[in-house]
């Protein structure tokens, strides 16, 4: 059975320079250009995502929200008239 490998081609045009600059630090790590270049695309993306996905909490930040969540407030007239108008909303039979 023959797998099927799904590849995209990604051209990109720059600088003389910059191209240059890359595939110098391609060589010193050994990499051809292709791999250092969709290794190092790769890293950034992940970078970008991770810090679009994760939330930092300062201790006491940390500390008040799974206070709330372990202890949470009684509901107060504003919260049970939201909580009555999702009711009506969304579970009707």
């Amino acid at each position: 059975m023959a797998l099927n490998k799904v590849e995209e081609r990604i051209p990109a045009r720059m600088p003389l320079d910059v191209y240059e600059r890359i595939a110098a630090a391609a060589r010193t790590v050994g990499a051809t250009l292709n791999q250092f270049l969709v290794q190092s695309a790769l890293d950034k993306a992940n970078d970008i995502l991770e810090r679009e996905r994760v939330i930092t909490l300062s201790t006491t930040a940390a500390d008040t929200f799974f206070g709330l969540i372990e202890n949470p407030p009684i509901p107060n007239d504003n919260l049970k008239a939201a909580m009555n108008q999702r009711e009506a909303l969304l579970c009707q039979k």
